[in-house]
């Protein structure tokens, strides 16, 4: 996500590094080229306008830090107003006194409610609530069907029944509270256009649950004109935020760097993939860091302590540091890895990360290739890959569905690994090199 609008930036402050001052000529020569890369990222061009008379008249207009170069000081700039048009703050759910807390959905056909909808219950369940999800989305075909079996795979409630969309929205609040639910969260239909038929019904099942929280959701591939859809939902429904769904899939970013400035109510969640833990609240300053190439280690580290037990990794990280980390440890690190996410979101978390890399095609499918090859060793085998022979190892090919040579490979390099990490264990003795690791790639 935003990879168009990060290298952009990137380009700008690399040549803003050698320059030892700013004047105002130079100042207008920066911001004509963060002016173009918002405009080509799709970003609504009177938000593009208002953020950059703010950046100029900070830029100018204040008195920079001594202590900072030229680049820093306008990247410092630049990161705050990203984080404004963001949203400035994470948005807090606050949940009612009286439960349950009713959050409705709304939005056009095909920006993903239902789904978002499963993703959000699942959300609330993590967060220790327990949620109960309505289907009144009756115009769409299998739309509720859709919704039963999501409401299956998270292990939540879900409730409809054959009569009218306000009618369902009144009977799930009602068996939300007969159940002691304390999250209903209301999936509503969508149409292909805002339309006065869309609208009238969305605001009749508002006043008939009257909500909490109404959430926006939006397709972030829509660019611009989520910017329109936006502004048309909150003059009926008065909207408390926006859910942006598929913005793994949006490389410019416009929808997002748009919607907070033009309605003025912020991003709450971000879908960012299609498996139903592929969602996470809308963190502005992060998402900034994001786009500015510095990485995202809060995310990444709440990912792993989702994804890790901490016993699990304190034993693991002992295993390695004394060399007796085995191939049946390394496949259990790995199903945990995969919780975290696709390896290719994790990359552009982390800092300083070039370009190269975080633009390179990471294939998920090379961990399930590792797996297959460890999977079809035997218990002995893993633990002491040493009997490997070449009996063995063509044995392991054939049973995983690879090659010897990919056997061959990573079996040298978790040698090599264990070699390092065995070294790094003693704390690398004082003047020693490390091991030889020419086939650790």
């Amino acid at each position: 996500m935003f990879d168009a609008l990060s290298d952009r930036f990137e380009t700008i402050f690399k040549r803003l590094r050698g320059r030892g001052r700013m004047g105002e000529k130079e100042v207008d020569e920066v911001l004509r080229e963060i002016r173009v890369a918002l405009l080509e990222a799709d970003v609504n061009f009177k938000v593009v306008r208002a953020m950059v008379d703010r950046i100029r008249e900070q830029c100018v207009g204040a008195d920079l830090s001594a202590s900072l170069s030229p680049a820093q000081q306008v990247v410092k700039i630049v990161n705050q107003e990203l984080v404004n048009i963001l949203g400035g703050q994470t948005l807090k759910v606050t949940f009612a006194s009286r439960p349950p807390t009713v959050v409705m959905l709304a939005g056009l056909q095909g920006s993903g409610k239902t789904t978002t909808s499963a993703k959000l219950a699942r959300w609330f369940k993590q967060q220790g609530r327990q949620p109960m999800l309505v289907g009144a989305d009756l115009q769409r075909p299998a739309a509720v069907e859709q919704l039963g079996v999501l409401a299956k795979q998270i292990g939540v409630p879900m409730w409809s029944e054959a009569s009218d969309p306000v009618t369902v929205a009144k009977t799930g609040l009602a068996e939300a509270q007969r159940r002691g639910r304390d999250v209903l969260i209301v999936d509503t239909a969508g149409r292909l256009h805002v339309d006065d038929e869309l609208m009238e019904e969305a605001r009749q099942i508002s006043e008939a649950v009257h909500p909490n929280y109404t959430f926006l959701v939006v397709d972030a591939m829509t660019g611009q004109d989520a910017v329109n859809v936006a502004e048309s939902f909150h003059a009926m429904l008065a909207i408390d935020g926006v859910i942006l769904t598929k913005l793994d899939g949006d490389a410019r970013g416009g929808a997002a760097l748009s919607v907070k400035e033009v309605i003025g109510k912020p991003i709450a969640f971000a879908s960012t993939g299609e498996k139903l833990g592929d969602f996470e609240p809308f963190h502005p300053d992060r998402m900034a860091s994001r786009i500015l190439g510095m990485g995202d280690m809060l995310t990444l580290i709440e990912k792993a302590e989702q994804a890790f037990e901490r016993e699990q990794a304190q034993q693991a990280a002992e295993k390695l540091t004394t060399g007796r980390f085995t191939l049946e440890d390394f496949l259990e690190q790995m199903q945990q890895v995969k919780k975290m996410g696709p390896l290719q979101n994790l990359v552009g978390m982390l800092p300083g990360i070039p370009k190269e890399l975080r633009k390179a095609e990471i294939d998920d499918k090379e961990i399930g290739r590792v797996e297959a090859i460890i999977r079809s060793m035997t218990p002995a085998e893993r633990q002491d890959p040493s009997l490997m022979n070449g009996s063995r190892r063509l044995r392991v090919a054939n049973g995983s569905g690879t090659t010897t040579s990919e056997v061959n490979a990573l079996l040298k390099q978790f040698k090599d690994m264990q070699k390092l990490m065995r070294f790094v264990g003693k704390g690398g003795r004082k003047g020693a090199a490390p091991p030889n690791l020419g086939g650790l790639n």
